[in-house]
């Protein structure tokens, strides 16, 4: 069984992460790449490294407006007198219709959308590689391989077209999505991170040619607070082509498991012929995040049952932070 990775993915080093108005260091570490590693290889998963598709397959998800700013932003946030080594915003548009700003300090508060995403030197390039691994996930599939594991890191489903967030930059489930639709296949996306697919939802909320299907923490009073419910549709378009289905805070394995029968029957009805899992191991009972309350045997019935229906499979990593249940999470899913 195929897995993808590029080590240029652990040269981004997140240092600074606020909650509660208290900084710490992220908890989206580097480290996180070798515990999944270790995890995916004890599942029988056998890693090689990603093709370079180019920029094509990442600008068909994000503005070139967005990417230019990504790949050069540090450089110019660095020639600012006394700024911090990682570009955090300080300010924010009220609206997406407010002017474009000129300075690297607006044009960050434009397109961060928290504190959660800070860019540093090495950012670009592991969340390049980190997209590139999704890529060559999806080409797999088309290659006609049933089920590939794209380790990539940083996650991408909180990043909007032209928008990073909560740790995420580039959206990786998005773009192997819509690589996949390019190749003439009908993707659906299911997302079964505990927090919900923002920017997943986001890019696709006025399409009907790729479906989105989300399970996580209700957002009333857990992030991303502001998307996720269940009332959110789609719009025009893609009206119907959303499906949010979120749970309340501590539900575990049986409650997540009936939750996963509706999102597979609008899969179903939708037509999908592939699935992109954006796969968040956060839900784990263990996580530091504490959201949901999923159990180690409650990964492996999710992907059995996942297994049990015909459409080839694409794990796109997201998010699942350090703990001592994290490999074993990981593991568990990928021989279920």
């Amino acid at each position: 069984m195929k897995a993808i990775l590029d080590t240029r993915q652990q040269r981004h080093d997140p240092q600074n992460f606020m909650a509660n108005g208290v900084v710490s260091r992220s908890p989206e570490q580097p480290a996180r790449i070798d515990v999944l590693k270790a995890g995916a290889e004890a599942a029988g998963y056998a890693f090689e490294a990603p093709k370079d598709a180019g920029m094509g397959p990442i600008a068909a998800i994000h503005t070139a407006e967005y990417l230019t700013f990504l790949c050069t932003i540090h450089a110019r946030w660095s020639r600012i007198e006394g700024a911090a080594p990682e570009v955090i915003p300080n300010i924010h548009p009220a609206s997406r219709s407010d002017s474009y700003p000129k300075s690297a300090i607006g044009q960050a508060g434009w397109h961060q959308a928290d504190t959660a995403c800070p860019i540093s030197e090495h950012t670009w390039e592991s969340a390049y590689w980190s997209a590139q691994t999704a890529i060559t996930g999806a080409d797999l599939l088309v290659g006609g391989e049933n089920n590939t594991y794209a380790l990539c890191r940083p996650p991408g489903h909180h990043a909007f077209a032209d928008l990073a967030g909560g740790f995420c930059f580039l959206n990786n489930s998005a773009i192997a999505a819509e690589r996949l639709r390019n190749k003439g296949f009908r993707p659906a996306i299911l997302d079964v991170d505990v927090h919900h697919g923002n920017g997943t939802q986001g890019i696709f909320y006025q399409r009907a040619d790729v479906l989105t299907v989300s399970i996580h923490a209700h957002p009333a009073r857990f992030y991303p607070f502001f998307w996720g419910h269940a009332h959110e549709r789609g719009e025009g378009a893609g009206l119907g082509a959303n499906l949010n289905l979120p749970l309340a805070r501590g539900t575990g394995d049986d409650e997540w498991l009936e939750t996963l029968e509706v999102a597979l029957a609008r899969i179903e009805a939708f037509g999908a012929d592939c699935i992109v899992v954006a796969l968040g191991l956060d839900a784990s009972i263990h996580d530091p995040f504490q959201g949901l309350a999923v159990t180690e045997e409650g990964f492996r019935r999710i992907r059995q049952r996942l297994s049990a229906q015909s459409a080839p499979l694409l794990f796109v990593q997201e998010g699942g932070y350090l703990s001592d249940a994290l490999g074993a999470n990981l593991q568990a899913f990928l021989e279920g």
